[in-house]
């Protein structure tokens, strides 16, 4: 749709404000509702009869469902009304919210999880719509769209401490809570302070919907469910055993079928076109994005549990002991602006991937709480400094080797894959941890677990080394690839302007930034 009177640019300063403040809240919460529960995961799991293995469902389903249906969020907020779009994802999750604080059930609690992302996923690029229209002036814009993207670094680092002191003077329930009530008043404010502007329908609506990819979204979100469902149950039930091999070989058959789809349908209907991948690099650095938020969710997973069930550490103990994963990303993030300037990309990720390395490395010998100084501190420490070179690395470079008219599924793709990186990895993971283990007491399933991650940051950063093309420094007046003589530009929407702009500004959190 196209707007006729664009009445949010016209709105007072305080007005443009507060609902700037309402839209980075919307940004915490989506943050906060994976990171809080790393410290309340034992906690919910006892409650409601969750085994080891299947505990990492509660962030995989929420993860899985926000990632998948961005591709057609983002679409969703440029054909159609983009506060509807909005408050049709914050007042179902604020109701989502509050039901999976009273369940007690298994099902019913993952199930709830896995629609939560789904409202989620219709936030954040409605939300950057919005902040487009509401900040047209470049500087003022840009300004805008990075508190936006901060305000999700800070429900990730703050998100562990704020779960643990619910887990510790409250309830696990109340993470769930909270939510429900700070989404609740986000989605009152929103109804009553975001005007309607005009819009003019563009295309017939069937023509619209079908640019939603509604199929193509829903056979990969139904490939990932069957993936990770089979990969979680292996441990447990047996990898050749029927209910394994069952959803394993259907995954296989609707991962083709997603592609095969994706080819077929006109390109401007497709959630991932085919010819995305025929960029240079383009393949190297989606599968790389699988990787910063693969190794975030995996050390908090598999520490947070070991330290309240084997080390009795209480919930706030572990929330402190993260911290230093947190913390250390800041300064790392400013840095690798700097190094963007002196190196080529290449080198930069093969620093943060040997980083990378070095941290994971240490890990499998965090055994004890003896061990937390002088093994997992500099684990967390050198395992943090390269993951954020990577990630803020590869999110420059994958716009830099794409052109701007596919800013947004170039965003969409980047988001996913670290969404879905952090979903699949940390099921796999889990598996391994379940496989290997003696007892539950025993740390050698998380040493399994962690030297699986080393070989996962090794084979990645072979990839690199071997078929990463070199490039430039990216410098601050470097221009866009430009379409090739094939190809017809086209002028972003809005919410693509915002979205690159969000890619390239924001801070490493564990499950969001994403982009439409």
């Amino acid at each position: 749709m196209m707007p006729v009177k664009d009445s949010l640019s016209s709105l007072s300063s305080p007005r443009k404000v507060f609902l700037l403040v309402l839209f980075c809240f919307a940004q915490f919460l989506d943050t906060f509702n994976t990171a809080a529960l790393f410290s309340a995961i034992p906690a919910i799991a006892a409650a409601v009869g969750l085994n080891n293995s299947q505990s990492v469902w509660l962030n995989s389903s929420y993860q899985l469902t926000f990632a998948a249906f961005l591709l057609i969020s983002g679409r969703m907020s440029d054909v159609y009304n983009p506060k509807i779009v909005f408050l049709a994802g914050v007042y179902p999750s604020a109701f989502l919210a509050l039901g999976t604080g009273f369940v007690r059930n298994k099902i019913a609690i993952l199930v709830l999880r896995a629609l939560s992302g789904i409202g989620a996923s219709l936030t954040i690029p409605s939300s950057l719509h919005l902040l487009v229209h509401m900040f047209p002036e470049p500087v003022t814009q840009a300004k805008a769209v990075s508190a936006f993207a901060g305000s999700g670094a800070i429900g990730n680092v703050m998100g562990v401490v704020i779960g643990a002191l619910f887990v510790s003077y409250a309830s696990w329930p109340w993470v769930f809570w909270m939510v429900a009530i700070t989404t609740m008043l986000i989605a009152v404010s929103c109804t009553l302070l975001i005007p309607h502007p005009g819009y003019i329908k563009v295309g017939s609506s069937l023509d619209q919907f079908r640019r939603l990819d509604l199929s193509g979204g829903s056979l990969l979100t139904i490939a990932l469910v069957l993936f990770i469902f089979a990969v979680t149950s292996g441990s447990t039930d047996g990898w050749v055993t029927a209910t394994v091999l069952t959803p394993l070989i259907l995954s296989v058959f609707l991962f083709v079928s997603y592609f095969i789809w994706e080819a077929k349908i006109p390109e401007e209907h497709a959630s991932l076109p085919p010819k995305m991948w025929s960029y240079p690099n383009f393949t190297v650095l989606a599968l790389l994005a699988l990787l910063p938020y693969t190794w975030w969710s995996t050390v908090y997973l598999l520490f947070a549990w070991y330290w309240q069930e084997v080390l009795y550490w209480s919930a706030i103990s572990s929330a402190v002991h993260f911290l230093p994963i947190g913390i250390c990303a800041f300064p790392f993030m400013a840095l690798s602006g700097v190094l963007q300037q002196k190196l080529a990309t290449k080198y930069i990720l093969l620093i943060g991937l040997t980083l990378m390395l070095g941290g994971t490395i240490f890990l499998p010998f965090a055994n004890s709480a003896e061990r937390y100084w002088p093994i997992a501190f500099p684990g967390f420490i050198l395992g943090t400094a390269g993951t954020t070179l990577v990630f803020a690395t590869t999110n420059i470079a994958i716009f830099a080797v794409t052109p701007p008219r596919v800013a947004g599924t170039v965003g969409a793709v980047f988001n996913c894959a670290l969404q879905l990186g952090a979903a699949v990895f940390s099921a796999a993971t889990t598996s391994i941890q379940t496989t290997v283990e003696t007892s539950t007491t025993s740390y050698t399933g998380r040493a399994a677990g962690f030297e699986f991650l080393a070989a996962v940051v090794a084979v990645q950063m072979i990839s690199v080394l071997v078929f990463f093309k070199n490039l430039p420094a990216v410098t601050a007046d470097r221009e866009s690839p430009s379409p090739g003589p094939d190809q017809k530009g086209s002028p972003d929407s809005e919410s693509t302007v915002a979205l690159r702009e969000l890619s390239n500004s924001t801070l490493p959190t564990l499950h969001s930034s994403p982009s439409s």
